[in-house]
């Protein structure tokens, strides 16, 4: 069994013991951090690695940076967009191969508001993370996109959808691009075991918002069609979101079994 997880830590250095002590508990193979907020320099390699992971991270300092830890291999690492484009300013994207996946850690522009440049930012990053996929040798081979996609996929993933209209999160246009990107092979894996909506990984830290289950699901687990099947189990962790100074992300945990 191969366990991979997605956590966006909202500063890693804020949360480091709260990481240290998820990774004690939970144990897993593969976890993807965002929103990490470190230069490459400050990264803390040395305390993952004392718990048997080896380490990719693309960072810029105070804003944005991810991470990939892994207790079954770190290959070809890549960061940011591996293609003949512009260089982006902003450290979003992250691969590797772990355990026999091609994994891509991503943080999706949030897009801040409609009318925002940093709207059309997200578009155009997301149409790029289609192309890099279709450069990709094809959809069976066993890929992981994961990460926060600050995209909720459908209303089950909003807590009031009438309160978001007209906002970013959850715009056609931004769940389109999300869904050319399962177009190309992609599922969301939570999604192939729960129906249900009022399920989320994201709360505002304002009004309460957790405790009161005003929540989104904009952290995605996606995984490409020969990988499916061998998801066992999917679990947003709670628990993660509680106590003294959580992230306002949880984890989601997805269980495959692999050869």
């Amino acid at each position: 069994m191969l366990r991979l997880a997605t956590w966006n830590v909202n500063s890693l250095k804020a949360r480091l013991p709260r990481v240290e002590e998820w990774l004690d508990e939970v144990q897993p193979d593969v976890l993807c951090l965002q929103e990490t907020k470190l230069a490459d320099t400050a990264f803390p390699h040395l305390t993952f690695q004392e718990r048997g992971y080896e380490c990719a991270h693309h960072g810029e300092g105070r804003w944005n940076g991810v991470a990939i830890l892994s207790k079954v291999g770190l290959a070809d690492v890549r960061a940011g967009w591996d293609d003949e484009g512009e260089a982006d300013p902003e450290a979003r994207i992250l691969w590797a191969t772990c355990g026999g996946i091609r994994v891509a850690c991503v943080y999706v522009p949030n897009g801040r508001s409609l009318d925002a440049d940093h709207y059309q930012y997200k578009l155009t990053w997301l149409a790029r993370l289609r192309r890099t996929l279709d450069t990709l040798e094809d959809p069976s081979t066993h890929v992981v996109v994961c990460g926060d996609f600050n995209v909720a996929p459908d209303d089950r993933d909003v807590h009031d959808p009438a309160a978001f209209a007209g906002e970013t999160h959850v715009s056609e246009p931004e769940r389109e691009a999300l869904a050319r990107l399962e177009d190309w092979g992609l599922t969301d894996v939570f999604r192939e075991h729960y129906d249900a909506g009022g399920l989320y990984s994201w709360w505002d830290y304002r009004r309460g918002d957790f405790h009161q289950g005003r929540g989104l699901r904009i952290d995605l687990v996606l995984a490409s069609a020969s990988l499916l099947p061998r998801a066992r189990s999917v679990l947003i962790d709670r628990n993660a979101r509680k106590g003294k100074q959580p992230s306002d992300h949880a984890p989601v945990i997805v269980d495959f079994e692999m050869e």
